[in-house]
């Protein structure tokens, strides 16, 4: 079996464990916390019981679907960090406080606190670790979708230290149009798109200027060249240049 193949079977049925081991632990969780609601009030509603227990996991969920939306994004949703959080941990401490709901604390065996808290520890995990699986299989098609980012990246020193000629000077030369070319431009309409390499090489000298990078920084950087960037190439350019300007030391962000 060819290795990718291998890989692969592997990655579906490690997925597929994940899917199993998520649900059977948030079912464990949530019937448990069912069963403390109705100790605590609910007993006489079994309608109201069973769906108590949804106001804290559901928490869980959307945080975590929030933190795959801010992953996708590149950005930190501290919201979503917090929701998952609040929602882990609230359904841990309460899974464990049920146990001695009934019952005088000091007679409960130890191994009932285990039980009580090791299903909602699980969906936590297991929830985590397939929100990590969905990562890495959008990065990697990400990655295949951008055929030219590894030409874009140039060695760093060499085109902020060229002795021949500075970036600024060879990124003005290389995006002025030819003479007879403007002359006979029509005006109006929208302004030309520049490659990708172009809009890495502005990007570059404006994160040397300001000794950072951010996607503001560079969609200004870009329209003071006259020239437009949508989303979707200003998240590829940010990309190429993230390895090369951290490792110089330059700060950047893709939250502003």
């Amino acid at each position: 079996m060819p290795e990718h193949e291998a890989e692969r079977w592997a990655l579906l049925t490690a997925g597929a464990v994940i899917v199993v081991l998520t649900a059977g632990a948030f079912w464990l969780s949530y019937a448990h916390l069912a069963e403390v609601a109705g100790q605590h009030g609910l007993g006489s509603s079994p309608m109201r019981r069973w769906a108590w227990p949804a106001t804290l996991d559901a928490f869980i969920v959307a945080g975590e679907l929030l933190m795959l939306r801010a992953g996708l994004r590149q950005v930190t949703d501290r919201w979503a960090i917090g929701l998952t959080a609040a929602g882990s941990i609230g359904s841990i401490v309460l899974n464990v406080a049920g146990v001695n709901s009934t019952g005088n604390a000091s007679s409960v065996p130890f191994l009932d606190y285990v039980v009580a808290a090791v299903p909602p520890t699980a969906a936590m995990l297991a929830f985590a670790v397939l929100m990590r699986q969905i990562h890495q299989l959008v990065d990697r098609s990400t990655d295949r979708s951008e055929p030219d980012s590894g030409q874009a990246l140039e060695p760093l020193v060499a085109a902020s230290t060229s002795p021949v000629e500075p970036p600024a000077v060879a990124a003005d030369r290389q995006l002025e149009p030819p003479a007879q070319a403007s002359q006979s431009k029509p005006r109006g309409g929208r302004p030309p798109k520049a490659t990708i390499e172009e809009l890495a090489e502005i990007g570059r000298i404006a994160a040397f200027e300001h000794r950072k990078l951010t996607r503001d920084l560079l969609r200004e950087a870009v329209e003071d060249k006259g020239l437009t960037i949508g989303s979707e190439r200003l998240t590829k350019v940010m990309k190429i240049l993230r390895p090369e300007l951290e490792a110089a030391g330059i700060t950047v962000s893709a939250s502003g």
